[in-house]
């Protein structure tokens, strides 16, 4: 073999072995990879006020959360939804109303700022449906004055428009709890008032035409019925809402492993009678410790955690890096990663009832809601891994993944066909994705699973996905990344995708990406894109250079073909901005939660990309994986 001569070899080889080292050291004696998942303050503050609520705030988790909260404040005031993003209405008034309830002055200078923030951009009149409900529990906003979600909701059918199973699993599971707690009106009030968060400005209503006049009319319709409902069928709904909420608590306690539904669920069981001693809001609450970080900034909580995700990713990563199959690291790993294969039914069946059960979900515990995207990369993972007991799993895997394809060709994460958008004009729905239409790089992840393995009456399962992701290009050559920041990961997993699949790095297609990728490249050398592209087209492609990113467009650079300047040049900055420890800093969110809403800083990114990116720059063109 001869010996690489690029200029960024020498470098790129000493930066893999510092990463190598570094992600080997951070894997649990069981076999997992977990780094924090962080967000916004928006999940402190609810936590906060959750447990006034349900009676159990301590002074203690009250102090350290208020910490925490305090320290993510930015010069403005403001609280932001995403590192040096612009300051956001909710995610503020919900800051402030936690930091009140610590004992935090309204006249502090602080809270003088953010205050003055909220006014400038509307006041709590100008917020989000979801502030404004937890506003309501404690008397600051009028429940009149929320849109309705009926708890009857329960009882449409699945064929019937806006039942509960039109909306995104994240959403159902939110919305089902919801529809108790508006029926049921609580007011719990504060010791204090948030007059000053106020502007007195009433908005005015618009007469709308349309699919928005229609559920304009509807809302107020379903507000009619809120003032008299039928007593029976209301008793009955309530009861059928509470049992569906309980026979979807995982085993840690949570209900998804996702924050939104867990909280919304706990108000609403206790609403529904349970107790504070009730196995189901014992576990519930116990359940949130383990997604409590504390260090010296003080107490802060993970939206969800990710250590499915972050496993086969790391597995992945080390074998690009040329880790033997075999090592005693990724065959823990395996090991681990069989463990939490999910062998029962969930919500998707009611979609694909015949499908038989398989995949992986994206928590420790989420047994209701395995997901494609998890599944595509723990199938080129285990594959990847020489473990006795894998290929079954694989095989359940991949015959599950399969048939969760949606009408049109693409993948979704977690449901087939989710894209009926009636739930989306719903005035309660302002805020997050609530449904889940095919996406790009789901879809891409699917297709670069079902190439490696080509599974048996999979063809054209995998021939129409690569023809939706042709379809899906957009004009400029990139293709959108619904679950991370944002074309730039769009691009850089459909190309692997279309060259595993077949698709020559010569075609039109592939050469028009390729030369998006190389437009965007920043005078450093790196790769970025701002959140906000997802809002704004003047972002797309733009934005500070992060490891994950730049590791991003050279996958895709590397699998079209591309061992060019701009590699090269890509390959520099990573090893130039690499830390002593082999790892590298990222204050920067990458990831995506709800595009245009909610952000995610995923602190294993800035590592497993970089060292994959690495180790197939190294790679000989055209050599497979070492043994």
């Amino acid at each position: 073999m001869t010996a690489d001569t690029r200029p960024a070899a020498a470098g790129a080889e000493v930066a893999l072995k510092a990463a190598c080292d570094h992600l080997l050291g951070l894997q649990s004696p069981e076999g997992w990879w977990k780094a924090e998942l962080q967000t916004n303050v928006t999940m402190d503050a609810e936590d906060l006020l959750l447990r006034e609520f349900l009676g159990v705030r301590t002074p203690e988790d009250t102090a350290e959360a208020a910490r925490w909260i305090r320290s993510e404040q930015r010069e403005d005031g403001s609280w932001a939804n995403f590192h040096d993003g612009p300051g956001d209405l909710s995610t503020t008034i919900e800051a402030y109303a936690a930091l009140r309830l610590a004992g935090d002055p309204a006249d502090a200078p602080h809270m003088r700022s953010a205050a003055a923030f909220a006014q400038r951009g509307g006041g709590i009149e100008g917020s989000r449906v979801f502030t404004r409900v937890w506003l309501a529990l404690f008397g600051q906003w009028p429940w009149t004055d929320l849109p309705v979600m009926p708890p009857e909701l329960i009882f449409l059918p699945p064929w019937f428009p806006l039942n509960v199973y039109d909306w995104a699993c994240w959403a159902r599971q939110t919305i089902v709890p919801l529809t108790i707690v508006s029926a049921r009106r609580p007011v719990r009030p504060l010791p204090f008032d948030l007059d000053e968060l106020r502007t007195g400005r009433v908005p005015r209503h618009r007469r709308l035409l349309g699919w928005d006049g229609f559920f304009g009319t509807l809302d107020r319709a379903l507000h009619r019925y809120e003032r008299r409902p039928l007593p029976g069928l209301r008793r009955a709904a309530l009861r059928r809402a509470a049992e569906w909420i309980v026979a979807r608590q995982e085993p840690d306690g949570s209900w998804g492993g996702i924050q939104p539904p867990w909280v919304y669920s706990l108000i609403a069981l206790h609403l529904s009678g349970y107790g504070l001693d009730h196995p189901v809001m014992r576990r519930g609450l116990a359940g949130l410790d383990r997604f409590t970080i504390r260090d010296e900034r003080g107490r802060r909580l993970e939206a969800c955690q990710s250590p499915v995700w972050d496993t086969a990713l790391a597995v992945n990563a080390l074998r690009d890096a040329g880790l033997p199959g075999d090592h005693p690291a990724l065959v823990r790993a395996a090991a681990w990663l069989l463990d939490e294969e999910v062998k029962g039914p969930g919500d998707w069946a009611v979609r694909r009832p015949s499908l038989p059960p398989g995949g992986w979900a994206f928590e420790f515990d989420n047994d209701g809601y395995p997901d494609t995207d998890d599944t595509a990369e723990v199938v080129l993972a285990l594959r990847r891994v020489a473990h006795p007991d894998v290929r079954p799993a694989v095989d359940r895997g991949l015959r599950w993944m399969a048939g969760m394809a949606s009408r049109d060709g693409g993948f979704a994460a977690f449901d087939a066909d989710n894209t009926r958008e009636l739930c989306t004009r719903l005035p309660f729905c302002d805020f997050g994705a609530v449904i889940d239409p095919p996406s790009a790089d789901v879809t891409a992840h699917v297709v670069e699973a079902l190439a490696h393995e080509h599974p048996r009456g999979a063809g054209d399962v995998l021939r129409r996905a690569v023809v939706w992701l042709l379809r899906a290009q957009e004009p400029d050559g990139s293709w959108f990344g619904r679950w991370g920041a944002n074309h730039v990961y769009g691009t850089g997993a459909v190309l692997p995708a279309l060259v595993a699949a077949g698709v020559r790095p010569d075609r039109p297609c592939v050469r028009r990406a390729v030369a998006w990728l190389e437009r965007h490249q920043n005078d450093d050398g790196g790769w970025g894109e701002d959140l906000r592209s997802y809002r704004d087209p003047a972002w797309i492609g733009r934005g500070h250079s992060t490891p994950s990113q730049t590791a991003w467009a050279l996958i895709g650079l590397l699998a079209a073909g591309e061992r060019s300047a701009a590699a090269d040049r890509g390959v520099e900055w990573l090893t130039g901005t690499q830390r002593a420890d082999g790892t590298w800093d990222e204050p920067y969110f990458t990831g995506t939660g709800f595009p245009g809403d909610f952000y995610i800083n995923y602190h294993l990114y800035r590592l497993v990309f970089p060292v994959s990116a690495l180790g197939r720059y190294l790679r000989p063109p055209g050599a497979e994986d070492p043994p």
